[in-house]
């Protein structure tokens, strides 16, 4: 029997100024996270600390994306997050979805997405 928790923070929105145009780096625009992560351990026992708390999620997405200096692309935030996160060694895996639905794109329509996942080797 093998069992696999996946604790997660889904559509977690926040402002910030990212992204690959200057004018986006002068004014907040929405970014939209959802967050799963794959617990390597099985047994948890009804402890905290054999999980991971939701508010950890929020945690690395405010001091990721919110609280830092502007990247260009939602790629970097991505990997920026797995680094944030990627210290507690109960996490095998980390899958992040973010979504720029204010994104600057030539034509009207559609929602810019960028996924991420990071597997512990």
């Amino acid at each position: 029997l093998n069992m696999v928790t996946i604790v997660g923070l889904e559509n977690y929105k926040v402002y910030a100024t990212h992204g690959a145009y200057d004018f986006e780096k002068n004014k907040s625009q929405p970014f939209v996270f959802s967050i799963w992560a794959t617990l390597g351990n099985e047994e948890i026992g009804d402890k905290l600390e054999n999980t991971l708390n939701y508010a950890d999620l929020q945690d690395a997405v405010e001091n990721v994306v919110v609280n830092s200096d502007p990247v260009n692309l939602m790629e970097t935030l991505c990997s920026n997050l797995v680094a944030e996160l990627n210290s507690n060694l109960l996490i095998s895996e980390i899958k992040i979805r973010v979504e720029k639905p204010n994104a600057p794109l030539p034509k009207e329509g559609g929602l810019a997405i960028v996924e991420h996942h990071w597997t512990r080797v």
